[in-house]
């Protein structure tokens, strides 16, 4: 199938059990069928498998070659291979998993970060929130609700994501501007140099997205439906 190539596309697909789709776990690298063996909860089986089969096949199709064959760089900072993939001479493109959703943006002409979350209880909201939240956004904001935490939380997962950090740098450095996806202030080592795009995405009932990436602006983004993709 002929695959939209705008700046930044996000696509949305269902999870899908391993022992349903032989063929998508041969689309697997050594890698990623030693961490899908890992997992034990057939949910989180079923995100992994289609989060990475997708994101083989779209990355494919832009790049005219087979989805397996596809060789992804993981070199962590500290040198080992469990950092985040990237695709040497490819788009840059990230994976998200959560609830019912398993998302993938790529992005044709730089970095970009993708978080999707479903929106849940959480134990103790405010002792989380505190190490989500920055001191300005607490004192500034007050308590957060169910809906702001987790609107904040895949923001500032996005734009961690992103930079290639991941949850090594602490979402609370980041300040973002009052009642909207923008970055006021990002404090400690982990700054990034220049600054970066924020774009919310409401990608189904009960799950909040966003997607993030450096520049002044974010490009034109375009959310497609994954399922046709894996289904083949």
């Amino acid at each position: 199938m002929a695959l939209p190539q705008p700046r930044c596309t996000v696509w949305w697909a269902a999870p899908i059990a391993p022992e349903e789709a032989p063929e998508l776990v041969g689309l697997l690298d050594a890698h990623e069928r030693a961490r899908l063996d890992r997992l034990r909860r057939p949910a989180d089986r079923a995100r992994y498998l289609a989060a990475h089969a997708l994101a083989r096949l779209v990355l494919a199709g832009g790049a005219h070659t087979a989805a397996a064959t596809l060789a992804f760089d993981r070199t962590c900072r500290c040198g080992e291979q469990h950092g985040k993939p990237l695709l040497p001479g490819g788009p840059g493109f990230s994976l998200s998993h959560a609830g019912l959703l398993v998302g993938v943006a790529v992005h044709r002409d730089g970095a970009v970060g993708l978080d999707v979350e479903q929106v849940r209880d959480v134990a103790d909201l405010a002792a989380v929130a505190a190490h989500v939240h920055s001191p300005v956004e607490r004192s500034r904001d007050g308590s957060a609700d169910l809906h702001t935490f987790f609107r904040t939380w895949t923001r500032k997962e996005a734009l961690v994501k992103a930079t290639g950090d991941g949850l090594a740098a602490p979402m609370s450095a980041i300040t973002l501007a009052a009642g909207g996806a923008v970055v006021e202030q990002w404090a400690g080592a982990g700054a990034p140099d220049g600054p970066l795009w924020l774009h919310d995405l409401a990608p189904a009932p009960g799950h909040v997205a966003a997607v993030a990436g450096p520049g002044d602006g974010p490009p034109e983004i375009v959310e497609a439906r994954g399922d046709a993709v894996l289904r083949g």
